[in-house]
């Protein structure tokens, strides 16, 4: 059974951030047998005044399949007592744990989240909906104002088109041309596409930027993205990976 897993506010100025917490806690899942994991991914959310967050307020989500043996109940009890034993003091920490869900209530799940990237949100709100969708939605340590990304962060990663996923990869030297294929062939590269998710050609050149390389979750596939070369003299080079700055818009 795969389970859809998000946590939030689990850090502190200076210390490791939630991404590291849930790629640690992934890594004992598997060490461990219990299940496997996969690639973690970062949600953006309402950035403003009136919220408390750490640094960027985002949350961290992955799809864990449990092994033959081992129940959600479990995983939940693991998740819980380890947000309460390796948050830090003085974070406000929250945990989302989802099952299959109807398609009705996979789409409040996302208007939910969709809405936290734009609005501020109530923990309220959160337990209500979790409670509507029967979904578990727990705190573990602070005022659990976590709760909010948590589940909002489970909605965006269910939309399948939000999100930039943990870690950076060095691609080439900066100005080298590539083609989409052999962007492609790395296992951690779904397909290269379009700022609007448009597939490109397998035969495409595409000119690696001079930062390292960012993948993002669009059409449910790990993807990076191309842009235009605005440079007639790039002739058969008509597209570039976009920079760090452009793909903090996922």
């Amino acid at each position: 059974m795969q389970y859809s897993v998000c946590i939030d506010d689990t850090d502190m100025p200076g210390t490791p951030g939630t991404g590291w917490l849930l790629d640690r806690i992934c890594h004992t899942i598997e060490s461990d047998g219990m299940g496997t994991c996969s690639p973690i991914s970062r949600h953006q959310l309402f950035v403003h005044e009136k919220i408390p967050f750490t640094s960027h307020n985002s949350a961290m989500c992955v799809e864990i399949t449990l092994s033959p043996g081992h129940t959600r109940s479990e995983l939940i009890e693991f998740m819980a007592a380890t947000l309460e034993k390796k948050s830090e003091p003085g974070a406000d920490p929250g945990l989302c744990v989802t099952g299959p869900l109807s398609p009705e209530a996979r789409q409040a799940l996302i208007r939910f989240g969709r809405a936290a990237k734009v609005q501020i949100a109530s923990k309220d709100q959160a337990y209500d909906l979790a409670r509507e969708l029967d979904i578990h939605l727990s705190e573990h340590g602070g005022t659990g104002g976590g709760v909010i990304g948590a589940i909002a962060g489970t909605g965006l990663q269910m939309s399948g088109n939000d999100g930039r996923y943990r870690g950076w990869y060095h691609l080439g030297n900066p100005g080298d041309p590539v083609r989409v294929e052999d962007l492609r062939a790395y296992p951690f590269i779904d397909n290269v596409v379009t700022k609007t998710g448009e597939p490109l050609p397998p035969d495409t050149l595409v000119r690696i930027g001079s930062e390292k390389t960012k993948t993002v979750r669009l059409g449910f596939n790990r993807v990076v993205v191309a842009t235009k070369v605005e440079d007639e003299k790039t002739q058969d080079i008509s597209y570039r990976l976009i920079t760090k700055k452009e793909a903090k818009a996922y």
